[in-house]
Parts: structure tokens; C-alpha cells; sequence
């Protein structure tokens, strides 16, 4: 284990955690009318405190690439997920609310569950699959499924909508960071020349501003607690899903391992759900929806 890149994957879940709570904070007043529209971004970029929360979102995205530059994803993803505990406790900050017992159940679940993923499966690096079929089935399936859940997401708006929508750009998120740490390995390869006749790069930019727009719609629709547990549930599991499926990730598959890594799992969502519905967590109701009380922010 590199406590370097232990180092670098807690400080990117700081920041993302600390990001989406202030992005949240604006989001919640944007006006319905731009829900999942590119407008939506137009708004906000308006307002310094979501600029201040997209400054800390891409100071985590640089961190977390430079962690999966240096480790496995399988081992950076499942410390990403613990985002929620910062973006808590700021929450914390801003209610007043104590930690409680479900806050520390929570903590307890979500922080045990990543370290028993990671010292049971023991992530290592590996030959990356070199067949493109492979990368196109898993990366397709993971969009695909994003994309069915966004349009059911556009039908039901603000019934299960928020939830939805934060599933789907956690997966995108997810296949995001598989193709930050394949743009990495190209670059170590062959330089910037051979990073950009590849279409990974292109493909983190797309995955980016797409799972931004979802993000801040969901943001916008619900309070964080319906919308941050799902996101920061579904992003691991996706990563993993594509570290394990393609890059040549390895995790040890004895009858043992692979219960505690399942149970890992399972714990780490459970935690992060317990920690999403937290008091703690900002649960006001949509504030107003026209642009100028937006600007006001």
C-alpha cells in the first residue's frame, strides 16, 4: 500500500466531498426550467460559491488522476467513496446537527467496509487487456445504462429523478476515472502525442461535462441526502467494475477474499446511505427558481 497514493486519494475525496456540498447549496435554486440542459451550467457559473465548489470538484478530479496514475483503481475508488464523510461534515458545519448514532454507524460501516475491501482483496496492478472489445463492452454497458436511467430520470423529473440521475453520473464518473488512468498509462508510453491520437481523453471531457449537467440537475431537484449516497455509491463500483474488467486490476479470488470483499462492499454502501440520510445532510426543499433570486446566491 502507497501512502502516497493513500495521501492523494483521501485529499481528492476531500475536496469532491467539499465541492459538491457548496455546488448543492446553488443548484437547489436554479430554476426547473433548466433541468438536464446545458442552460443549467450557464446559470450557475454565474455564482462565486458554485465556482468556489467546481474549483474544489477539479482540484479532487487532479488528485484523484494523479492517485490512479500512481495505484490501482481498484484501491483509489473504493477510498474516493469516502467524500461523504467531508461533504458531512461541512454539512455538519452549516446545520449545527450532531453526529449521533447514525452518523457514527455510518462512519463506522462506510470506513470499515473500504478497509476490509482493500486489505482482503489486496489490489494489484496487471497485464491491461489489450482487446478493444473488451474495453468497448464494459465502457458501453456502463454508459448505456447511465443513458436508460437519465431518460427514465427525464420522464419521472422530481419523483425518483434525483437518485437516478446521480447513479448514472456515478457510473459515468466511474468509467471516467478507468479512461484518466489508461490516458495516464498512454502518456508514460509515448508522450503527449501519444495521449492525443487515442480517444480516452476525449472521452474523460465528454464523460465529464455529461456527468456534470446530470450531477447539478440532481442537485437541483432534491436535496443532497436523495442524491450524493447514490452518486458516491455507484462511482467505486463502476471504477472497479472497469479496473478489474480491462486495465488488469487484480483481486484475490479465494472463497475468503471474496466474501470479505463483498462484504466490503456491501458495507461501504450501507455506510454511505446511512451518512447520505444524516440529519446533517441539507434537506431543504427547492428554493425559489427564477435567475434573479439565483444570482443572489
Amino acid at each position: 500500500m502507497s501512502v502516497l497514493v493513500l495521501a492523494l486519494a483521501v485529499g481528492a475525496a476531500c475536496c469532491l466531498g467539499l465541492g459538491f456540498v457548496l455546488q448543492q447549496n446553488v443548484a437547489r435554486k436554479a430554476p426547473l426550467s433548466d433541468f438536464l440542459s446545458l442552460r443549467l451550467l450557464l446559470d450557475l457559473v454565474r455564482v462565486p460559491r458554485w465556482l468556489a465548489g467546481i474549483g474544489l470538484m477539479v482540484c479532487g478530479m487532479v488528485l484523484g488522476a494523479l492517485a490512479l496514475g500512481r495505484g490501482e483503481i481498484s484501491f483509489v475508488e473504493p477510498l474516493l467513496a469516502t467524500q461523504l464523510l467531508f461533504a458531512l461534515a461541512l454539512s455538519r458545519h452549516q446545520t449545527g446537527q450532531p453526529l449521533g448514532r447514525q452518523g457514527w454507524a455510518g462512519l463506522l460501516l462506510l470506513a470499515g467496509g473500504v478497509t476490509a475491501f482493500i486489505v482482503a482483496g489486496e489490489p494489484r496492478g496487471g497485464t491491461a487487456v489489450t482487446s478493444p472489445l473488451r474495453h468497448w463492452l464494459i465502457v458501453g454497458v456502463m454508459v448505456g445504462v447511465a443513458l436508460l436511467l437519465t431518460a427514465y430520470a427525464k420522464k419521472s423529473r422530481l419523483g425518483a429523478a434525483p437518485v437516478l440521475l446521480a447513479v448514472a453520473a456515478g457510473l459515468l464518473y466511474g468509467v471516467q476515472d478507468s479512461l484518466t488512468r489508461v490516458t495516464g498509462d498512454r502518456f508514460a508510453e509515448g508522450g503527449l502525442a501519444e495521449v492525443l491520437t487515442g480517444w480516452q481523453p476525449y472521452g474523460v471531457l465528454v464523460l465529464g461535462v455529461v456527468g456534470l449537467v446530470l450531477v447539478q440537475s440532481a442537485f437541483e431537484a432534491a436535496p443532497l441526502r436523495m442524491s450524493l449516497p447514490a452518486l458516491t455509491a455507484a462511482q467505486p463500483l463502476a471504477g472497479i467494475a472497469c479496473g478489474v474488467g480491462f486495465l488488469g486490476d487484480r483481486l484475490r479470488t479465494d472463497t475468503g477474499a471474496l466474501a470479505w470483499e463483498a462484504a466490503g462492499l456491501a458495507a461501504i454502501v450501507a455506510g454511505v446511505v446511512l451518512l447520505g440520510m444524516h440529519p446533517a445532510m441539507p434537506g431543504a426543499g427547492r428554493g425559489p427558481v427564477g435567475r434573479e433570486q439565483l444570482d443572489r446566491c
